[in-house]
């Protein structure tokens, strides 16, 4: 009995990635909100009292449902807007990995305190 090995490219299988790709970009997006707007409410008592949604948790109850709110309006809008198409999946990742790196380092005081 011989065996035969079909090799199928990627390509061929017409598998669209655009709504995995939407999906992990909105969530490194999602993720620098969440240090943009923990900075903004540092920095200003205006922003920081419009983020107060509960007082016993102050300001980070608002940055945390802001944050999730755009997190989930972009998913929704890239996922709208890629669900038929196959996008650069590379090029995708490598931008949601730079931005959750960069939300990390300015949500570590140090680095968060220079704005």
């Amino acid at each position: 009995m011989s065996e035969q090995t079909n090799t199928i490219p990627e390509d061929s299988l017409g598998l669209p990635n655009g709504s995995g790709a939407a999906a992990i970009l909105s969530a490194g997006i999602g993720s620098f909100a969440v240090a943009f707007f923990a900075i903004a409410a540092d920095r200003s008592g205006f922003v920081k009292s419009i983020f107060v949604f509960y007082k016993p948790t102050g300001a980070l109850s608002g940055e945390t449902t802001m944050a999730i709110l755009l997190w989930v309006a972009v998913w929704a809008i890239l996922d709208w807007r890629w669900r038929k198409r196959t996008v650069s999946l590379r090029r995708i990742n490598l931008v949601a990995l730079g931005l959750l790196g960069l939300s990390l380092l300015l949500t570590f005081p140090p680095i968060g305190d220079l704005f």
